[in-house]
């Protein structure tokens, strides 16, 4: 059995946000609009494939589709030249809270300094649409920065909890 421990945290203010940007003029954040079911999957899979994001590897077209075209969320994704380099997904909910859903980079981005320049995207995405709190999960299956990245950009630890699988 394994222990895998999963960390929540939150913004409750937009001015707790401690940027980082990044120097590289070949890195963009785009929006994927309209909302586009085959690259969300293409780069859940690819950020995921080293993460154990398993939740929805096996889904069908159609599930796709309808998880992408039916939800309260928004897609962007970050560019490095041409190439696709990572992305997040902001999720809305009846509550005025906006989730960081899913975030990471391909595995040929990281260690290139692109990650705190994307979550600061997206905490800053998220707050111009004026959420209540922004707020995120990550898990001990996630790269080991994860949690760091999250913290230095400063969001703050609220829940803890840990199983065994």
């Amino acid at each position: 059995m394994t222990k895998i421990t999963t960390t929540y945290l939150e913004m409750r203010e937009a001015a707790e946000l401690r940027p980082k940007r990044c120097d590289d003029t070949t890195f963009r954040i785009r929006e994927c609009v309209p909302p586009h079911w085959p690259t969300n999957r293409l780069l859940y899979l690819g950020v995921g494939e080293n993460w154990s994001w398993t939740d929805k590897r096996e889904w069908s077209d159609e599930q796709w589709r309808g998880y992408v075209e039916t939800k309260p969320m928004r897609t962007f994704v970050a560019y490095c030249h041409a190439d696709p380099a990572g992305y997040y997904k902001l999720l809305g909910s009846p509550n005025s809270e906006i989730e960081i859903s899913y975030f990471g980079l391909l595995p040929a981005f990281i260690g290139r300094g692109f990650g705190g320049a994307l979550l600061t995207s997206a905490i800053e995405e998220a707050w111009r649409m004026q959420p209540s709190r922004v707020w995120v999960h990550t898990c001990s299956l996630d790269h080991f920065s994860s949690l760091r990245n999250y913290e230095a950009r400063g969001m703050k630890i609220y829940k803890v909890e840990s199983v065994e699988k």
